[in-house]
């Protein structure tokens, strides 16, 4: 099935409602004449008015397309009572929201009468539209049209788009749309303490049998990473700097020597290189010197679940980056941006003066001004990884290479892990505190997460170990063989 467009995003949406010429707050809107319709004109006004910040005032609102990309009013009204319940809505959440009902639609709208179908939920329970697009999408991960993680969000979406249609009185379905169980779930938090927590779930979740392979190299951290090996690092830092982009190259060589997230990365301020005096320390655990740069919120910069924290920038990038910051070719970006060159200005900007990944403070204020026509959340960044970074190393190192940005994350990590595990060996520090620095290092809720990051070497070189065993083992044989075949000719 081709893919439609599926949402449209409205860079400044204020709920609004009819009103008469003669109310003080009223806006005349006009429309032209055209395609068979008479012109006309009518009166508006605000339900709350943009200078409040509150609620029904959004920059970037999804509408709901159906296949003729035209507005799907219940599926678009679903998305604005899930934001009235959120003081500050991530859009980006609402926007995948958008996009996964969109596609309900899509498929709704290549059967006959799909209004009726919305609403049909007979007594066989295969018969009914849920269990159908069930079906669907999982048709759709055997055919590797869509990941596991996107059906399973689809299937969410479609789910509690019901909900809310039941509970608003929409319609009374003759039969239920699914089966629901609730059951407790069981986990540690951060301290180590057992917490239970009921959930309910359906009989339409999206279950798909897990495929670990022991050669994949990867570790679950916030999502499955690959740590780049030591020569890998090399070549990604050397392809950067050739390609000659220099915001390219110093936002990952910043990820890959601090461990930062792409919007850790990209938040990072003017201010924070420079400053007119700098202290330095010594690195945890590590040889040289770094710049202790505090993250998270009240300074500026974006971390993941706004987490407070350090990040340790060594001495030589620092360096780097305060050159950066007060070269003209920096400056010149900032001139172009819509705030001009001040030292609270993002300290990466596109050539049109843009930021990479808008912080999140600037995402949540309203702006009735607003031009932008999506969320800038780094994928320009990630496209010039797959445009120039990837093709450069597949033709000048290895056809097969791949890397994703976040995998520098996890080379960081192992980078650490290893100069940990080095002075363990040496006997300065013990196994438990090695533990601990690339726990602090990661920015870890988990110690279990750091484990991972312990453990993957040596799971890497076991594995190898018994496939080269395995494989020598199988030669043997073959030889066996081949000299029973000789011997009875």
């Amino acid at each position: 099935m081709r893919e439609l467009r599926r949402k449209v995003l409205i860079p400044v949406f204020q709920l609004s409602e009819i009103t008469v010429e003669s109310d003080p707050s009223a806006i005349r809107r006009d429309i032209k004449k055209g395609m068979g319709r008479e012109a006309l004109s009518y009166f508006l006004r605000f339900a709350i008015e943009a200078e409040s910040n509150i609620g029904f005032n959004y920059n970037l609102f999804p509408v709901v397309l159906d296949r003729y990309s035209v507005p799907w009013h219940l599926g678009t009204l679903h998305i604005l009572s899930k934001l009235e319940g959120e003081p500050n809505p991530n859009m980006t959440t609402f926007q995948s929201r958008a996009d996964d009902l969109g596609a309900y639609k899509e498929w709704l709208d290549q059967h006959d009468n799909p209004d009726e179908l919305l609403f049909d939920f007979p007594k066989v329970k295969l018969r009914r539209p849920t269990y159908r697009y069930r079906g669907f999408i999982q048709q759709q991960i055997y055919a590797q049209e869509i990941s596991p993680s996107t059906a399973k969000r689809r299937m969410s979406s479609v789910v509690s788009f019901y909900r809310w249609l039941i509970e608003n009185k929409f319609f009374e379905p003759e039969h239920s749309p699914w089966e629901e169980k609730t059951f407790q779930l069981v986990f540690k938090n951060t301290a180590g303490f057992s917490i239970s927590k009921p959930v309910t779930s359906t009989d339409l979740a999206i279950r798909t049998p897990k495929s670990e392979d022991p050669f994949e190299g990867t570790i679950q951290d916030g999502g499955k990473l690959r740590p780049l090996t030591k020569s890998e690092q090399q070549v990604v830092v050397e392809a950067a700097n050739a390609l000659g982009n220099t915001e390219m190259y110093l936002i990952q060589l910043f990820m890959l020597l601090t461990g930062a997230r792409i919007q850790t990365a990209c938040t990072l301020r003017v201010r924070h290189f420079t400053q007119e005096t700098v202290k330095f320390s010594k690195a945890l655990g590590g040889d040289g010197d770094v710049f202790k740069l505090k993250a998270g919120p009240g300074t500026g910069i974006d971390t993941k679940g706004d987490r407070n924290g350090v990040l340790q920038v060594p001495r030589a990038l620092y360096e780097a980056l305060y050159t950066y910051a007060l070269s003209a070719r920096a400056r010149r970006r900032r001139e172009k941006s819509s705030g001009g060159d001040h030292t609270n200005q993002y300290l990466f900007l596109t050539q049109q003066g843009s930021p990479y990944y808008l912080a999140k403070a600037e995402a949540l204020r309203f702006d009735p001004d607003l031009e932008r026509r999506h969320h800038k959340v780094g994928g320009t960044v990630r496209q010039f990884i797959k445009d120039h970074m990837i093709p450069y190393l597949r033709q000048h190192h290895d056809p097969n290479f791949h890397y994703r940005i976040h995998d520098l994350i996890a080379s960081f990590g192992m980078n650490m892990t290893d100069i940990q595990l080095g002075v363990v060996e040496k006997g300065i520090i013990t196994l438990h505190k090695a533990r601990m620095n690339v726990k602090d290092l990661m920015w870890h809720q988990s110690s279990a997460t750091t484990d991972r990051y312990l453990d993957h070497r040596k799971q890497m070189e076991a594995v190898y170990a018994a496939i080269n065993g395995y494989g020598e083992q199988v030669q043997a044989w073959i030889q066996g063989a081949m000299r029973t075949l000789h011997d009875n000719e």
